[in-house]
């Protein structure tokens, strides 16, 4: 685990290795001693200290800052290819999880169900994608992919996207390859996800947004069905909090929300709704103090307008993260209508939290 990370998540993803060292060496002298490190840093003083001389250097903080988290074991049932480069690059977070199930259901073509994680923008790792869809991908119905993608701590809004369609353009290149049916790819995340799947799901016709990314720019970004679970969808009407400069949707925009408008709102799938877009499985906690339920009131109301098939799951009374055994029983009609045509479309619903 990364030095940093230990030390403070969103000061790790707010400020570069380097700042961050710089900060911390009162002295100017070029090392760290345990009297420079924050008190709630220090009990893992020991383990940065590689060389075991009593001090941090820079090349000892750069190497623990650096070290990505420990992949997951193994998945029952599922072959997982790990750390795929999608986007040309050797950048750890342009890399994807492929996994496949162990027996396919068919020798045909398999669906893709694509997984994208939350963690605010600024944290958070592809790694624990396989865990969360495994379930998915073992009956041997789909194929899995779990999308990493640039924080921002690295990069600011929209390098967000750009990765993510690289990715689902690296999907489509690569179908032949692994078995895939290109036009069969459904999109699944939460929280900071949730946003980039409703962005995916809401701008596959807008050209800013694709980027220049990887050798696959030949191939579309669009994707069939949405699968939304509590993500932020109109950045300029979150809340107070959320227009706060140290928020994790400013730091996204790089500025204040309401003093960079125009990119809040390149930022929102909201701005992007048009009548083409990919059907919304939508789901949310009535008492997020996270990301406001309304998020999720308005983008389901927008979508129904333009005449986009859109179904909003109500958890009623739960906060932000909710458990999957609730709602997968609606995940798995919902994927079941829109990647295999079976069965009706989704009625709005309510569930209360357990």
């Amino acid at each position: 685990m990364m030095w940093v990370t230990l030390a403070s998540s969103a000061m790790a993803q707010q400020r570069s290795p380097e700042g961050l060292f710089k900060r911390w060496d009162k002295n100017g002298d070029g090392k760290l001693v345990l009297a420079e490190v924050p008190q709630r840093a220090q009990r893992n003083f020991k383990r940065a200290d590689a060389n075991g001389d009593g001090s941090i250097s820079l090349a000892e903080h750069l190497k623990l800052f650096k070290r990505q988290p420990k992949a997951p074991g193994e998945v029952a049932g599922v072959n997982v290819l790990r750390d795929i480069p999608y986007a040309g690059t050797k950048n750890p977070r342009q890399m994807l999880d492929l996994m496949l199930p162990d027996k396919r259901a068919d020798k045909k073509p398999l669906p893709v169900l694509v997984c994208i994680h939350g963690g605010g923008w600024r944290g958070g790792h592809k790694s624990g994608g396989a865990n969360q869809i495994a379930g998915y991908i073992r009956p041997g119905r789909f194929v899995g992919v779990s999308i990493g993608y640039r924080l921002t701590g690295e990069a600011q809004w929209p390098a967000q996207i750009h990765d993510c369609k690289a990715a689902i353009r690296w999907i489509r290149a690569n179908a032949k390859k692994y078995n895939l049916d290109p036009n069969r790819i459904a999109v699944i995340g939460s929280s900071a996800g949730g946003h980039l799947v409703a962005m995916l799901g809401t701008s596959g016709d807008v050209k800013e947004l694709e980027g220049k990314l990887g050798p696959h720019l030949d191939q579309s970004s669009r994707v069939k069905c949405v699968i939304d679970l509590f993500g932020p969808t109109a950045l300029l009407q979150m809340g107070e909090k959320q227009n706060a400069p140290t928020s994790p949707e400013s730091r996204l925009i790089g500025a204040p929300l309401q003093s960079a408008k125009a990119k809040s709102l390149q930022a929102s799938p909201l701005t992007h709704v048009t009548k083409g877009d990919a059907p919304h499985l939508i789901i949310h906690g009535t008492n997020d103090r996270t990301v406001p339920f309304s998020q999720s009131v308005i983008l389901h109301a927008a979508l129904k307008k333009v005449g986009v098939e859109s179904t909003l799951i109500t958890v009623e009374n739960g906060g932000h993260g909710i458990r999957r055994a609730m709602t997968d029983i609606q995940v798995g009609l919902f994927l079941e209508r829109h990647i295999f045509g079976n069965g009706n479309k989704l009625p709005d619903e309510t569930v209360r939290a357990r």
